[in-house]
């Protein structure tokens, strides 16, 4: 993982986490990794592993019981969620960007529809 200058890092391993999460890749009632596991693997301050996991918690998208891995929440209602929230958020910053150098809507709807499925088309290819 490379993390930018501009963003406080634990905010980017959320991110990381969630997205993860909405996509799959940690399944629902799946454990994850430990906090020192997470800090080791991708070099960071176990404090901040720590505060990550407290985020996910307080979000209900992880559980953590005594003595036990945490593991994503089985509710899907909560990743539903969460999967709102980060579309909502990538939304609000495409349209700031657009919307900053004044480009017509009609254009950035040809130009998105476009783009979309080139990265289709080429998954599809892979």
């Amino acid at each position: 993982m490379h993390f930018d200058q501009r963003t406080p890092i634990y905010l980017q391993v959320l991110y990381w986490f969630k997205k993860r999460i909405v996509m799959g890749e940690f399944k629902r009632g799946e454990s994850i990794p430990s906090r020192r596991a997470l800090a080791n693997e991708l070099k960071i301050h176990p404090n901040t592993a720590q505060k990550v996991y407290k985020e996910l918690e307080d979000q209900r998208l992880i559980t953590t019981d005594r003595n036990v891995p945490s593991k994503v929440t089985l509710d899907q209602s909560i990743i539903d969620r969460v999967r709102i929230e980060l579309l909502e958020n990538a939304v609000k910053q495409f349209v700031e960007s657009i919307y900053a150098i004044q480009i017509p809507l009609e254009e950035v709807i040809i130009n998105f529809e476009k783009e979309y499925n080139i990265r289709k088309r080429s998954e599809l290819d892979a």
